[in-house]
């Protein structure tokens, strides 16, 4: 299957991707509680504005606005009927923003978890979370979208419920997990687990990797994981700009732009190939990664303490594998640069 995003993949060292959605909607004036999917249609500019932002910023790859676009998290707002609508409207923007940049720059289809816990533990069933992720992916590609973007999964069967409907689709697709619990997914998958998951599903992604979780440092010694497993696919890693902090009503996260630029050459050390933020991660943090990622020569693989005294200790001293004897111990609020 040829694709933007694999020609992208066959001629660069790395790719950039962008920011934090969420973050840049809620300073634009989304309220906590909003769909934000609902202003694919109700604020065009304001969603033209977030992903002209990410390209500006020299972004290779962005994420639609549609995360939360399938019928079980819209059902929360009434929207269930809409998801071909909105998902087509999010890929639409982006298509024309991407299209006007007078680069290649690649569409990639959000799609986030339902919201439903899956069978035995909750109701959710694998032909109903394919059904859901399918309807999803028909409207992104019908809007434009070069590739389906799955992300922010912490479950095996809902992962492989993705990359099937992506297939059904004929979309090629890249997937995420989130590994906040001690180097663990909320349902338990490591590093080493996706890095294996990735390679027995209906359809192969071009890319795997992590997103959000706890902090950089944590995504990276999970990006460590993955390349320990000799997987030959590229990896993601988008990581949370710093660790967030309740201040005057609002979250904040305290990673600085240039405490994102280390870590994005981290990344690449570590053996990303597609690096980006998530929550937090500005446009002043993009820019900042992208200069650091174009005049910061290649390094050796990263250890563990330096990631730690680079970016800050780890929020636990298990990666998940239980192969812990030489992590560092948590050093929450230890911070450099």
């Amino acid at each position: 299957m040829t694709n933007p995003l694999s020609r992208l993949l066959e001629t660069r060292d790395w790719l950039m991707a962008d920011g934090a959605t969420g973050t840049t909607l809620f300073n634009m004036g989304l309220q906590s509680g909003d769909a934000p999917e609902l202003w694919n249609v109700d604020e065009v500019a304001k969603i033209t504005a977030l992903y002209q932002g990410a390209v500006d910023a020299g972004s290779d790859i962005f994420l639609t606005n549609s995360f939360g676009g399938n019928a079980s998290r819209l059902k929360l707002h009434n929207a269930q009927g809409r998801v071909h609508e909105l998902n087509k409207a999010a890929a639409e923007i982006g298509r024309n923003v991407a299209d006007k940049s007078g680069r290649t720059v690649i569409v990639a289809g959000s799609v986030g978890p339902t919201g439903d816990i899956m069978e035995p533990m909750g109701t959710l069933t694998y032909a109903s979370a394919v059904e859901m992720f399918h309807e999803q992916a028909d409207g992104l590609k019908a809007g434009g979208a070069d590739v389906f973007w799955v992300e922010t999964i912490s479950a095996a069967e809902e992962f492989k419920a993705a990359a099937e409907a992506a297939k059904l689709a004929d979309m090629p697709f890249c997937g995420t997990m989130s590994f906040d619990t001690a180097g663990r997914t909320m349902m338990g998958i490591t590093s080493a687990t996706m890095a294996k998951l990735v390679t027995e599903l209906h359809l192969t992604p071009l890319a795997f990797g992590a997103n959000c979780g706890v902090g950089a440092a944590d995504l990276l010694r999970t990006i460590l994981g993955f390349a320990a497993e000799g997987s030959e696919l590229p990896i993601i890693s988008k990581g949370n700009a710093g660790i967030p902090k309740y201040h005057d009503g609002h979250i904040h996260y305290d990673g600085t732009p240039e405490l994102m630029a280390k870590y994005a050459v981290l990344a690449r050390d570590c053996g990303a190939t597609i690096i980006g933020g998530c929550c937090g991660t500005t446009t002043d943090h993009l820019r900042a990664m992208k200069e650091a990622l174009e005049n910061t020569p290649r390094g050796p693989r990263p250890s563990l303490e330096l990631i730690a005294d680079t970016l800050g200790g780890f929020s636990s001293v298990s990666d998940g594998t239980g192969d812990d004897a030489n992590a560092p111990q948590p050093r929450r609020n230890r911070r450099r640069g």
